[in-house]
């Protein structure tokens, strides 16, 4: 099977998570998306991050009607902070019958030289990368071990979304109906 790791804090997750795992998920030729939960990544701040086991939840209510969609907490048991050349080499012993490819923004691509062991990412696994607004995706070569697909340029982010919980500005449309209704009766992002 090949699995395609979709990285990310999802804190919370939204629509835009959600639409670039649908479009990779067929322009990437994988047979599922594993949405893999860090419970802190080495490059972002904490301040404002919920706890892991919640944004796992909202994962899990966000894709549980997509049977090609999984929500994955392999890093919670992994030391912190999490390192995706770590997680790659347990998810390779744990799942050997899997094939595995990453999946990030073009903005996490253009980073890879601050990651630990990037070369042994890009040399070993295949990455499919998705434009960013943030970013200039025309940098990225298309080569044997990378793919940049074009899905819809989404400007939503989970640092926009908690702005507007805390400013009491709408999220409707930004997340899934379910979410909006677990963020608000959690009070999360307050």
């Amino acid at each position: 099977m090949i699995v395609g790791l979709f990285f990310g804090s999802f804190n919370p997750i939204h629509q835009g998570h959600l639409i670039i795992a649908e479009q990779v998920l067929s322009i990437g030729k994988l047979d599922e998306v594993w949405f893999v939960v860090s419970p802190q990544n080495p490059l972002k701040d904490k301040k404002s991050l919920l706890g892991e086991y919640d944004r796992l939840h909202m994962v899990q209510e966000a894709i549980w009607s997509n049977e090609k969609f999984k929500a994955c907490s392999i890093e919670f048991n992994l030391p912190k902070p999490s390192y995706t050349i770590d997680t790659l080499a347990h998810l390779g012993e744990k799942y050997p019958q899997h094939q595995f490819s990453l999946i990030m923004g073009s903005d996490s691509y253009l980073s890879l030289p601050k990651w630990k062991n990037f070369h042994s990412i890009i040399n070993n696994y295949k990455i499919i990368v998705y434009p960013r607004s943030t970013s200039d995706s025309t940098k990225i070569e298309n080569n044997s071990n990378t793919v940049v697909c074009q899905v819809p340029l989404l400007n939503v982010s989970a640092s926009y979304i908690r702005y507007c919980i805390q400013e009491g500005i709408s999220i409707r449309y930004l997340v899934p109906d379910n979410i909006k209704e677990l963020i608000e009766a959690s009070h999360w992002y307050r």
